[in-house]
């Protein structure tokens, strides 16, 4: 029987990929921190162990003995915090699962990381893999992802096969990130609109993800050591995804046009002080990344993916905007 380690398995997307795993047959073992969504998982069969992958290497080396593959869904994933929190989830938290993988013979790890890397603050459309990246990068994310790629390239030239997924801006039910914060900024001031929301953006579907992280397991060999853009290759203006959005979510869009400079000075305010003052909150309404994030467009090629995975996203951006509106609507 396959075996395979999902880390970041109490996260909607982890959480995803050990589901479809234990359902085609697949011996699976998750790794989270959150004990009641560990219980959730072993009472549908998955295996589960809590641990903090940044704090416990040989706990997580432990649990990469045994397995055939290794799918590293487990990172700190905000566009605010402290920048020595990212390092130990994504850099510390990375190495110690790749030295694991070293060390017991795991046949593949996939690690995700993000096409976040990519952002410098302008329009930049069917991005490929090979694209220069900013000298910069544009919050303490995207450094902390960009270092751990170069711990998973590191780990293969020592002689672990490892593939690299860079999924964009996933969504899907139980996501509590991409749609609920801007469910958030709607319901208390507005979503700020920069040249009529019309940013182009590409966005991928949880089950789009997994078919590719599924896909990436079993690519040939050639695969090894490469790095994927994954998105639905759907790329959709801004302001007709929120038309949609919360059209079918039967709530009604509140839009402000805010000029840019003066959205990513607010942006950078609103950082200050809650550096300044933490007790206002654990992080800002918005940052001047999240405000670019609306501002400027970045679409992806997934072309390497679909030639070299037979990556094809399986569900459209309609379809998972229906399943996402029919599942908030359940929920609440």
């Amino acid at each position: 029987m396959t075996s395979a380690l999902v880390t970041g398995a109490t996260g909607a997307l982890g959480r995803a990929v050990a589901r479809r795993l234990a359902e085609a047959g697949w011996a699976v073992t998750g790794v989270g921190r959150n004990v009641e969504a560990g219980s959730r998982l072993e009472a549908s069969g998955i295996a589960f162990r809590r641990i903090d992958i940044g704090r416990q290497p040989e706990e997580i080396a432990d649990a990469c003995a045994q397995q055939d593959y290794v799918i590293h869904c487990a990172a700190l994933s905000s566009p605010w915090g402290r920048y020595r929190d990212f390092e130990e989830a994504n850099v510390l938290g990375t190495a110690h699962v790749a030295a694991g993988c070293l060390r017991h013979g795991v046949r593949r790890l996939v690690h995700v990381s993000t096409p976040s890397v990519y952002f410098d603050y302008s329009d930049r459309l069917l991005v490929p893999e090979t694209a220069p990246l900013p000298r910069r990068p544009v919050n303490a994310y995207a450094a902390t992802k960009l270092l751990a790629e170069g711990v998973v390239r590191d780990a293969g030239r020592r002689g672990l096969d490892a593939i690299i997924l860079r999924p964009r801006a996933i969504f899907g039910p139980e996501d509590g990130a991409l749609f609920p914060r801007l469910m958030r900024v709607n319901e208390r001031r507005g979503i700020p609109l920069v040249r009529s929301g019309a940013a182009m953006l590409d966005l991928t579907y949880a089950d789009n993800v997994v078919d590719a992280l599924v896909q990436a397991c079993l690519a040939p060999a050639d695969a090894a050591g490469r790095t994927f853009n994954i998105s639905n290759g759907e790329p959709v203006r801004l302001i007709d995804l929120l038309r949609r959005l919360f059209g079918l979510l039967e709530l009604p869009l509140r839009t402000r046009e805010v000029p840019l400079k003066a959205a990513l000075a607010a942006g950078s305010l609103m950082e200050r002080a809650y550096r300044i003052a933490p007790f206002l909150g654990p992080e800002p309404p918005f940052t001047r990344y999240t405000v670019a994030l609306l501002a400027y467009s970045q679409t992806l090629d997934i072309g390497a993916a679909r030639r070299t995975l037979g990556y094809a996203p399986r569900v459209s951006i309609d379809e998972g905007l229906r399943r996402f509106a029919a599942w908030w609507k359940e929920s609440r």
